[in-house]
């Protein structure tokens, strides 16, 4: 063997190091992760719920009940009891009698005192509340556990703090509460979207009748149980589980003075028909399809943690996700394969394994859903590119996708796919940017990456969004206000603004 081959040889030969800046992650030859389950031993949960009204938990009238799954497993969880008509009548009948009785009379310091012994009790059961969340949502228990728990108590504390401030609030204007809040949540964040809900609610001396999703009831009733523990008093807060029809019943009820709804647009625009005409105070939270721009001055390496947050933090069932990536053509190539490297890495797998990066689709329904779009993209020319990882045979899972060559036109770039589905095309110009992330139905949320300050103050100001993240994605704050445009919803929930839809100022 000549010297030149035994060189090169030598060259092929040496080891990867993995903490070279030139080198890509390669977690295959050099980490192996051991199996990190969180114990669910000590959670307990019924076999059966039912509907809990006027600070008790009641069979529903027509003892109709439903079950739900666990989507990592497909077995049952539990079931749910299923609200009709005269199960709403009740609840509103409780709702109404507390609000003239107790809760709207009530001291306002005394208001606040209830929901911050609300927020506590959740810290102190944030262990249980993050499990049952990932065993009935899907989602990792790192993000159950970091994420969407620690948020919910963080609303109420905020909320809280304003229960006798609400003068400050609105200077030279007299707050009073409108009455009885229907809540309609969806099963993507199911505790979080409560806490959106009910803590603005009742720091303002309303009483609420919420419906959680059907497909992720647990937690909510789970809250229903801390209410009792809490000492809240009877009918302040009523939760009736239930489908569509469900939600109907509270949309439409005669007695209820305000509806919150978070949800799919259609449903959205469902609800505004029916509450035209009445004197209804509504908020919509709708879909998006934000857009998640990247300049040729950004950080790549962090835009593109950034990227992996915005569509792939929980399954893509974000109203908000960053699914549609712009990216300036002059580090698109860069990009995409930088991307793809770190898409690798990203474990699929069982939601309570503190590995896990990607965790169940939340139903069989949206499972089809995502993989009909799939399709769709294929059938429309656009090349798709999976991660190579594992899934689990059994539970409804899907791994993180991209896709390239689309164009404007695309279903896969107009229509909300709500999984870990991420569409990239490229721009040249900063308008050319701004022209095509406005060039959809939505307004939610998106991103700009630039290390140019005055870049990210032109180009935020000109997208049609509620709300433009700088060199991040995914950022919540109980004191940020949060809400879209077009067909992305009315209104906004958090911060002070999430006080003004549940109050009438005089």
């Amino acid at each position: 063997m000549s010297e030149d081959s035994k060189q090169a040889e030598a060259v092929e030969e040496k080891p990867f190091k993995p903490t070279s800046p030139s080198s890509k992650l390669n977690f295959d030859g050099f980490w192996e992760y051991d199996d990190a389950p969180q114990s669910a031993d000590h959670v307990e949960y019924k076999d059966q719920y039912d509907l809990f009204i006027d600070g008790e938990f009641v069979a529903p009238e027509k003892g109709r009940y439903f079950d739900s799954l666990n989507p990592a497993t497909e077995e049952k969880l539990t079931s749910f009891a299923e609200a009709t008509q005269q199960d709403i009548d009740k609840a509103v009948k409780a709702a109404r009698k507390a609000f003239d009785k107790s809760w709207s009379t009530l001291e306002a310091k005394e208001r606040g005192k209830y929901i911050f012994r609300i927020a506590r009790l959740i810290q102190e059961r944030a262990r249980e509340f993050a499990i049952l969340e990932s065993m009935d949502g899907g989602k990792p228990i790192r993000e159950s556990r970091d994420v969407d728990v620690p948020l919910a108590a963080a609303h109420f504390f905020y909320y809280a703090g304003w229960a006798d401030k609400l003068d400050y609030a609105f200077p030279g204007k007299k707050a009073e509460p409108l009455g009885v809040a229907g809540q309609i949540i969806p099963w993507n964040f199911p505790l979080l979207m409560l806490a959106w809900k009910i803590a603005p609610a009742l720091a303002t001396g309303n009483t609420v009748v919420l419906k959680p999703a059907e497909t992720t009831s647990l937690t909510a009733l789970k809250f229903a149980e801390l209410c009792k523990d809490a000492g809240l008093p009877d009918g302040v807060v009523n939760i009736v589980t239930g489908a569509g029809q469900t939600g109907s019943a509270i949309v439409n009820h005669d007695d209820i003075d305000k509806i919150a709804f978070t949800g799919s647009t259609e449903v959205g625009k469902i609800i505004k028909k029916s509450l035209a005409g009445t004197d209804k105070r509504y908020t919509l939270e709708l879909g998006g399809k934000g857009p998640n721009i990247i300049f040729e001055d950004a950080p790549l390496d962090q835009a593109v943690e950034g990227i992996v947050n915005a569509i792939f933090f929980n399954q893509g069932h974000v109203c908000c996700a960053g699914s549609r990536l712009f990216v300036q053509e002059g580090v698109a190539d860069t990009v995409i394969q930088k991307l793809r490297d770190r898409m690798e890495t990203l474990i699929v797998g069982d939601p309570l394994d503190k590995n896990t990066d990607v965790g169940a689709i939340n139903s069989e329904q949206q499972y089809n859903k995502i993989n009909e779009y799939l399709e769709i993209g294929v059938n429309e020319g656009a090349e798709m590119y999976q991660s190579s990882c594992q899934i689990p045979e059994t539970g409804y899972f899907c791994r993180p996708t991209l896709f390239t060559n689309v164009g404007q036109s695309n279903r896969i770039v107009q229509e909300e796919i709500f999984g870990p589905v991420l569409t990239i095309q490229t721009f040249r110009t900063a308008e050319e940017g701004i022209e095509k992330a406005n060039n959809t139905p939505y307004g939610l949320a998106g991103g700009v990456w630039t290390d140019k300050g005055s870049k990210i103050f032109k180009t935020g100001s000109k997208i049609r969004n509620g709300v433009v993240w700088s060199n991040t994605y995914n950022k919540f704050d109980p004191t940020s206000p949060f809400g879209g445009y077009k067909e992305s919803g009315e209104g906004r929930e958090g911060g002070l603004h999430g006080l003004y839809p549940y109050v009438n100022l005089k």
